[in-house]
């Protein structure tokens, strides 16, 4: 059997930064090319796969199915060889700190705030690790890493940061103005969440909040919070997100609290290992993220 030739990585890339951004003009700053060349290369991509990968409208830009898998799959793509090259760079530029945490963390929170990092500490060389799986903190591959869980970790030195929280959030175009509303709904699910414990489903608002009728086994699926929060930002369903999160996209009116009421969440941890606690660049880093963390609330 013919295998299928692959579609060019400058195509994948671009549609990863479009699905992340749900705009070709984001994405297009990203990469740094014009729209017009995303818009190429989407098209391209389109054409060998021979489906449609975006629903555009005047809302913005969506994923249709087919783009979802690819999503998934693109995200898989560039983590893997983030972490590669990530573990290239630590043997090759030993001084820089690195960061281990999520990538939900890291695009959500992390990212939009790296200006200030940079005007604050514009002498700090950082590198990141973006994996659910635990870095080895005593090792060569991480220094540090923000992590997320019910109690702090006693055989590393843990700095809490915030205590989360999730809100039911939906796109103002819902106009979602009481429980009953929910029904008319998609409701997004996210899977695979190991903390907090209990888990923030819909199971579990449903009991807390109602409405009695809500049909929780309902709704589309995702392995990733990242994903549903771009979905709910389109205005296809609503999502039970961590608060801190979604803090950026309420801020700009992407996203609005629906309904009153928050499940708990676990928290976010600073840690390190006793023998790096002591480093200037791991206490310099640990300091601007508490300020951050209190500044924001």
């Amino acid at each position: 059997m013919k295998l299928r030739r692959l579609p060019p990585l400058s195509a994948i890339r671009a549609f990863d930064a479009v699905a992340r951004h749900a705009s070709f003009k984001a994405a297009a700053g990203e990469i740094g090319v014009t729209p017009t060349a995303v818009s190429h290369q989407i098209r391209a991509l389109e054409e060998s796969l021979n489906q449609r990968l975006f629903v555009r409208s005047a809302r913005g830009v969506a994923l249709t199915g087919a783009g979802e898998i690819l999503f998934r799959a693109s995200g898989h793509i560039f983590t893997t060889l983030r972490e590669a090259v990530e573990a290239i760079d630590n043997t090759a530029l030993p001084g820089a700190l690195t960061l281990s945490t999520t990538s939900n963390f890291l695009t959500n929170w992390l990212v939009p705030r790296l200006p200030s990092l940079h005007r604050d500490h514009p002498e700090l060389e950082l590198r990141f690790h973006s994996s659910i799986e635990l870095a080895d903190l005593r090792g060569a591959m991480a220094d540090c890493a923000v992590r997320y869980s019910m109690q702090a970790d006693n055989a590393l030195e843990s700095t809490l940061l915030h205590q989360d929280k999730f809100v039911l959030v939906a796109s103002p175009q819902l106009k979602l103005r009481s429980p009953k509303d929910l029904a008319g709904l998609t409701l997004f699910h996210i899977e695979n969440r190991h903390v907090p414990s209990p888990e923030p489903s819909w199971q579990h608002w449903k009991a807390v909040f109602g409405p009695e009728d809500l049909a929780v086994q309902s709704g589309i699926r995702f392995d990733d919070e990242t994903h549903a929060i771009q979905a709910a930002i389109a205005g296809q369903g609503v999502l039970l997100a961590s608060e801190l999160l979604i803090r950026r996209a309420l801020e700009q009116g992407l996203l609005h609290i629906a309904l009153p009421g928050a499940l708990p969440g676990a928290n976010y941890y600073f840690v390190t290992s006793p023998e790096k606690a002591g480093r200037r660049d791991v206490q310099e880093f640990k300091a601007w993220l508490q300020q951050a963390f209190e500044t924001a609330g």
